[in-house]
């Protein structure tokens, strides 16, 4: 005997997929939006690295370098941004301070040195950063770890170009760093008030504020 259709129970199959597909394409669809607003705020802190090194340069005698508030964008980035985004956006915009400033020899050498500094900026925040107080903390890390970082970095990088004279620099690095990193811990708790950073990037690795 032939077995009747049943296009209630058809229909009901339906509708229970399509109940069961739909937190699948919504959690695509949250993830995807996610990935687009990180990628706006790393363009965004891209930019503030790059004018940030670029608006104030005061040139250190000896070496053909200068010092700058950039550092502070930098160590931020990686905060607010995480490891991967943070080491893009630090690195993108402070190599582009360097290539528009006419430093083309630095080009690589910041964007590896400034990169790593947000990359290691966003890791300490991730595990350390978890009450209001340590999150503070965590700030002044990232900016020791950028002092330490960029003093070394590029030590190392130009004592592979110039030599021992590469010393000279390091100096002026280290103070970079130490203003860089008081910089930042003012710039922290008013970049944690702007809507688009709180809900956009905060929110996304952490709790409440």
């Amino acid at each position: 005997m032939q077995r009747a259709f049943c296009p209630d129970s058809c229909s009901s199959q339906g509708r229970r997929e399509k109940w069961l597909a739909a937190p699948k394409k919504e959690k695509r669809f949250s993830e995807m939006n996610q990935n687009l607003k990180k990628m706006v705020m790393a363009a965004l802190f891209a930019a503030l690295a790059c004018v940030a090194t670029m608006s104030i340069r005061i040139p250190t005698p000896g070496t053909n370098g200068y010092i700058h508030p950039g550092d502070a964008m930098v160590v931020l980035a990686g905060v607010f941004l995480g490891p991967i985004w943070g080491l893009l956006a630090a690195g993108i915009g402070s190599a582009m301070a360097d290539l528009l400033g006419g430093y083309f020899l630095y080009v690589p050498i910041t964007f590896a040195v400034k990169g790593a500094v947000a990359f290691v900026a966003g890791v300490l925040y991730q595990k350390t950063g978890r009450t209001a107080k340590s999150r503070y903390f965590a700030v002044v890390l990232g900016g020791v770890g950028d002092i330490v970082l960029v003093a070394g970095g590029y030590f190392l990088c130009e004592y592979l170009i110039y030599g021992p004279s590469a010393a000279a620099s390091v100096p002026a690095n280290i103070i970079q760093g130490i203003s860089g990193l008081a910089i930042s811990l003012l710039l922290y708790p008013m970049l944690c008030k702007v809507p688009q950073i709180r809900q956009s990037v905060l929110a996304d690795s952490s709790g409440n504020f």
